[in-house]
C-alpha cells in the first residue's frame, strides 16, 4: 500500500529520518518528499510546516504528487485539560476548527463546515479502531486545531470547554483535504506542553513526544 505520512515540523520529522529506514528524497518545486519502505508498505513523508494553511498545501500536495492512498499524521500538541502530562498519547477521534466560523452569513454553528452536522470534522472509524485494537489505553479525543499557539491560560481554558482535550495547528487543514479528496486518515498526538506550560514546555519535549507518537504510527503500518 502507498501510504502518505504528513509531520509538520523540522524537530517532528527528526522521528521519521532517525526510523532506521532507508531513505531517498525527492524535491519537487520548493518541498521535499521523503521515501522509504516500512513493513511491507510504500511510505512517502512531506513536512508542510506550521499552521493551518502550509498543512492544507502539504497535505494536498502530498496526496496529488504521491497518489497516496491513505494519510498517516503525528506530532505533539498541547494540553487543554488539568491532569494529562507530557508523553501522554492520543488518537484523534474528531477536530474542531476554531479559527473557522460562517455562522453570521450561513445557516450553521460557529467552528461548522456545512457538509457536516456539526462543528466537528471525523476522522477515519476503521484506522482508529486499528489503534484501540492494538492499544486499548490509548484516549480518543477532540482536537482544537488553528493558526495559534495557544500559550495563554484563559484561551486554553474555552476551547477545553468547548469539548477538546488537546490543540494543535495542523489537523483540521489535514482532516479537511482529506475529506474534500476521499482520503483516509489518522492522527496520532502526543502532549508536549501541559496546561501550566508555555513555549519553553514545547521546546524540551517535542523531539521526545513527537518519536513517542511516531512509535504507534508504526504499529499501525505493521498492522494494516
Amino acid at each position: 500500500m502507498k501510504i502518505g505520512m504528513m509531520i509538520a515540523t523540522e524537530r517532528e520529522l527528526k522521528a521519521f529520518l532517525e526510523s532506521g529506514s532507508e531513505i531517498t528524497e525527492k524535491t519537487v518545486g520548493t518541498r521535499k518528499i521523503y521515501y522509504t519502505e516500512m513493513y511491507g508498505h510504500e511510505i512517502c513523508a512531506v513536512r508542510s510546516g506550521f499552521g493551518e494553511l502550509d498543512a492544507a498545501a502539504g497535505t494536498q500536495f502530498l496526496i496529488t504528487v504521491t497518489g497516496c492512498e491513505m494519510v498517516l499524521n503525528f506530532g505533539v500538541a498541547g494540553a487543554l485539560l488539568p491532569g494529562l502530562h507530557v508523553e501522554d498519547l492520543f488518537v484523534v477521534r474528531r477536530v474542531l476548527h476554531y479559527d473557522h466560523d460562517l455562522s453570521a452569513v450561513d445557516p450553521v454553528k460557529p467552528y461548522q463546515y456545512e457538509e457536516f452536522a456539526d462543528e466537528f470534522l471525523p476522522m477515519d472509524d476503521s484506522l482508529i479502531g486499528l489503534v484501540t485494537e492494538e492499544m486499548p489505553e490509548i484516549r480518543q479525543v477532540t482536537v482544537a486545531s488553528g493558526d495559534c499557539f495557544i500559550a495563554d491560560r484563559a484561551r486554553k481554558d474555552e476551547l477545553g470547554a468547548l469539548g477538546c482535550s488537546i490543540c494543535d495547528m495542523e489537523s483540521a487543514a489535514i482532516a479537511r483535504v482529506c475529506y474534500t479528496n476521499q482520503v483516509r486518515c489518522l492522527s496520532i498526538k502526543c502532549i508536549s506542553d501541559t496546561l501550566e506550560g508555555d513555549g519553553s514546555d514545547y521546546e524540551k519535549n517535542v523531539i521526545n513526544s513527537a518519536t513517542i507518537a511516531f512509535h504507534v504510527i508504526r504499529e499501525v503500518l505493521k498492522r494494516l
